[in-house]
C-alpha cells in the first residue's frame, strides 16, 4: 500500500469534527484555503465540516444608542477610527454598522464597550 493510500485510509476514519480540524490545520500550516475537494469522499464531508467550524468574523451593529448618547459617542470613538462628527452622526442615525467583519475577540470588545456606555449592540 502506497503512502498516499495509507493517508487516505486514515482520513476516511475521521469524524466530521476531526475532518474540520484537519482542514483548518492544513490551511493554517500551508497558508492555503480548500477551494475544491480533491476526492468524492471529501466532497460529501466538506459541507458538514464547514458547518462544524466556528464563525470567525462578525458584523457589529449599533442598534440603539440608548439614553446617554455622549457616552456612546465616546465609546464608539474608542473602538473605531471615526472622527467626533462621524461618531455623532452614526449614533444619531442608529442602526449603524460599526464593523462588517470583525474578528470574534474584537467584535466582543466592541460590543462590551458600547453596551457599557448604554447602547444596544448586535453581533451577526
Amino acid at each position: 500500500m502506497s503512502a498516499t493510500a495509507k493517508i487516505i485510509d486514515e482520513i476516511s476514519k475521521l469524524s466530521v469534527m476531526e475532518l474540520a480540524e484537519l482542514v483548518k490545520g492544513l490551511q493554517d500550516k500551508f497558508g492555503v484555503s480548500a477551494v475544491a475537494p480533491a476526492a468524492p469522499a471529501a466532497a460529501a464531508a466538506a459541507p458538514a465540516a464547514a458547518a462544524a467550524e466556528e464563525k470567525n468574523e462578525f458584523k457589529v451593529t449599533l442598534k440603539d444608542s440608548g439614553a446617554d448618547k455622549i457616552k456612546v459617542i465616546k465609546a464608539l470613538r474608542t473602538v473605531t477610527t471615526l472622527s467626533l462628527g462621524a461618531a455623532k452622526e452614526a449614533v444619531e442615525a442608529a442602526p449603524f454598522v460599526v464593523s462588517e467583519a470583525a474578528p470574534k475577540e474584537e467584535a466582543n470588545k466592541m460590543k462590551k464597550a458600547l453596551e457599557e456606555a448604554g447602547a444596544k449592540v448586535e453581533l451577526s
